[in-house]
């Protein structure tokens, strides 16, 4: 084994460890957990349920996770090979195939009614076979992923693999090296290789459009209809990874012109349909038999911009298998970027690409100001030291997947034994966990429980706005809150994995949890008109006994109380994700205790404090704006070169750079507000400005 490969294998047992800590889960639950949100994170499928559920013997069947994407009517199926050993295995062919054939056993039983009525409703084996039943005359295609702690011997890419009653497979592995790989990419697209040639039955033309510029190369291409629909229906949301525009349904009317065309006016859908703009880091060409180029390979394939077009033709496909794509062709603007420069470029392309149609800051929100400014409060911020402990430490913001696994590992021993310390792994946050906490504690439980891609949108939705409308709320007291809810979360979900009452019946924990906080906070607000008290959770960094006692008196009510539901819900998850779950739930008057003055504020002190942290915030961004200030004539040419190749430059900005590269800092009042401006929008297009800051 590689020293690399230990090193991975090492990380891996670590992180699980981790997370059964904190969870109060088992072992292969949590495997489940970590696997899975990685797959998610990557595109391998959406948001998975778990239910496992297997059965051995002649005929067995087996699946660990389920989730069914309404907006693409796909099946996705997840079956799990957690190996309890710490040495490194590995898994052959024959394995792979023995899983997948455990899973297409379990979809052919899951579609009988007899199977289905048999069930207990709240049992995993319920939750894994009705979403299979229930939409079975809608799914259009199946995607399987295997999940494994062990090492698959090659590397493995997604593949077709026949059909189940009808509908098309995609079967996909997540092996510890791959899942390595993906962390350690800190939140990189992982490169998709594509055999065009094979897919294509030969090379695909292309017309060379720009000369090498040093930085990339363009070609047009006419790319044939049922090569791109191939080729999506692989690899899926993992090639839009840089266009989070993707498609969703197929219900708005350009989507619907989209499919129309295809239908009716196939030979005219290059005419008609704008094309697509899309980036590799490389391509093989070859000399056509007929003359001119062809494309043979493409490595890190992304589409920046036509994700409807892309789906709607699968979706053509899909939706009924007579469509005849082969005189369909989409015009493609492929820029080839050079590998090193494709993180920084890929962000602009799509950018750009997509002013014809307004997009907001959410759709870029893994670059926001909001990210930026979170990190940077979480590096420079100690929290208060923990009961028992006399040194204080810090919460690590983690913007981008690896980042703080990336930040441990530099170094000498020393230097990652201070990191350590100063940023204690179960004191790392990631922008995923915050918009749970936040809508969680936003009143809005049923958003949480839809699963970490729709919620994730939503808060950046939200935080997108209210950023542009007051930015100086993002504060100090704004971060201590937030790590205070993630402290109240995280205990409430351990102790709850850790209850009697739980481990009877290992259902909904995540509902529950996210119900019970929710329901604390909206009876604190309507009954006694106050709120959790989370500046003493941040200076005691942790729960005192009253509060725990509290949310665990509640959660089994809750608990119980989901799994009431009227008796018209036949899936008790899909209900939580409804507001009219959380409309059912929230008058409940469930019992607690009314000695909550040492645990709560009354709202007008919570609104003092923040008004006070919002002044404070203003003054510290005025005096952190002198400084910069100061910094920028040693930086003014590499400031200036960012700023005009992407368009930010107004003519007081431009003038006021200008006057800081002479040397003079007193900026009159105008040209001060739009040197302002411009550091904003610069920060908004991935500008660090933070390299400029003296520590």
């Amino acid at each position: 084994m590689s020293e690399e490969l230990a090193e991975d294998l090492a990380n891996f047992w670590e992180e699980l460890d981790l997370e059964v800590e904190a969870t109060g889960e088992l072992s292969p639950a949590a495997f489940f957990s970590i696997f899975a949100r990685v797959a998610a994170e990557n595109g391998d499928c959406t948001d998975l349920v778990h239910t496992p559920v297997a059965r051995e013997a002649r005929g067995g069947f087996q699946v660990d996770g389920v989730a069914f994407d309404f907006e693409r009517n796909e099946l996705h199926l997840a079956v799990c090979d957690f190996r309890q050993s710490r040495e490194l295995e590995t898994i052959n062919a024959r394995d792979l195939d023995g899983y997948f054939q455990r899973v297409e056993r379990f979809i052919e039983t899951a579609v009988e009614p007899s199977f289905v009525a048999a069930l207990e409703e709240e049992s995993p084996a319920f939750q894994a076979a009705f979403p299979i039943f229930e939409n079975k005359l809608r799914i259009r295609r199946i995607r399987m992923v295997l999940l494994t702690n062990a090492r698959l011997a090659t590397r493995s890419q997604p593949e077709a693999s026949g059909e189940i009653l009808g509908i098309p497979i995609v079967r996909n592995i997540l092996d510890l090296r791959r899942y390595a790989q993906i962390v350690r990419s800190r939140g990189a697209p992982e490169p998709i290789e594509i055999d065009v040639e094979a897919l294509n039955k030969g090379p695909l033309p292309c017309l060379p459009a720009h000369g090498s510029s040093g930085t990339y190369e363009a070609y047009l291409v006419a790319l044939p209809g049922e090569l791109l629909a191939e080729i999506y229906g692989l690899w899926g949301a993992r090639l839009l990874e840089q266009n989070v525009r993707s498609f969703l349904q197929a219900k708005t009317k350009v989507n619907k012109g989209i499919i129309e065309t295809i239908q009716n006016y196939p030979g005219m859908f290059f005419a008609y349909n704008n094309g697509i703009t899309a980036t590799a880091s490389g391509i093989t060409t070859v000399p056509l038999a007929s003359g001119g180029l062809g494309i043979s390979s493409i490595d890190n394939l992304q589409i920046v911009n036509g994700g409807q077009t892309t789906a709607s033709i699968l979706y053509a496909k899909d939706n009924n298998k007579a469509t005849d794509l082969s005189e369909v062709f989409v015009q493609m603007k492929l820029s080839v970027i050079e590998p090193d420069l494709v993180e920084e470029v890929v962000p602009d392309i799509s950018r750009f690409a997509n002013t014809q149609n307004k997009v907001s800051e959410a759709d870029f929100f893994s670059n926001h100001p909001f990210h930026v400014e979170m990190e940077k409060l979480s590096r420079r911020l100690p929290a208060p030291p923990r009961p028992g402990s006399f040194a204080s430490s810090k919460w690590f913001y983690e913007r981008a997947r690896g980042q703080y696994r990336y930040g441990q590992a530099s170094g000498q021993a020393r230097d990652r034994r201070k990191f350590e310390v100063e940023f204690p792994r179960e004191q790392v946050i990631n922008k995923t966990e915050v918009a749970k906490y936040a809508l969680t504690f936003g009143q809005l439980p049923f958003l949480v429980s839809r699963g970490e891609t729709k919620f994730f949108l939503e808060f950046a939705e939200g935080v997108g706005d209210a950023w542009t409308a007051r930015q100086d709320d993002f504060n100090e007291t704004y971060f201590k809150a937030l790590v205070a809810k993630a402290i109240v979360f995280r205990r409430l979900d351990k102790r709850v994995g850790q209850a009697d009452w739980y481990k009877e019946d290992r259902a909904y924990k995540a509902q529950t949890v996210t119900y019970c906080i929710a329901w604390l906070v909206h009876h604190l607000e309507k009954v006694h008109g106050r709120e959790l008290n989370l500046l003493r959770v941040w200076n005691e960094q942790g729960l005192s006994l009253e509060l725990e006692e509290l949310l665990m008196g509640i959660a089994p009510q809750v608990a119980r109380a989901l799994r009431e539901a009227p008796g018209t819900v036949k899936n008790v998850g899909e209900y939580c994700k409804q507001k009219i779950c959380w409309d059912a739930i929230r008058v409940l008057d469930f019992s607690v205790s009314d000695d909550l003055d040492g645990l709560t504020l009354l709202k007008e002190q919570a609104s003092k404090g923040l008004t006070d942290a919002r002044r404070l915030k203003r003054t510290d961004k005025d005096i952190e704006f002198d400084i910069l200030l100061l910094q920028i004539p040693s930086a003014a040419g590499e400031i200036l070169n960012f700023a005009r190749t992407r368009r930010l430059l107004s003519p007081k900005s431009n003038a006021a750079l200008a006057t800081l590269a002479r040397g003079k800092i007193n900026l009159a009042l105008p040209e001060r507000n739009a040197m302002k401006n411009l550091v904003q929008r610069m920060q908004e297009a991935g500008f660090d400005f933070g390299k400029y800051i003296p520590d």
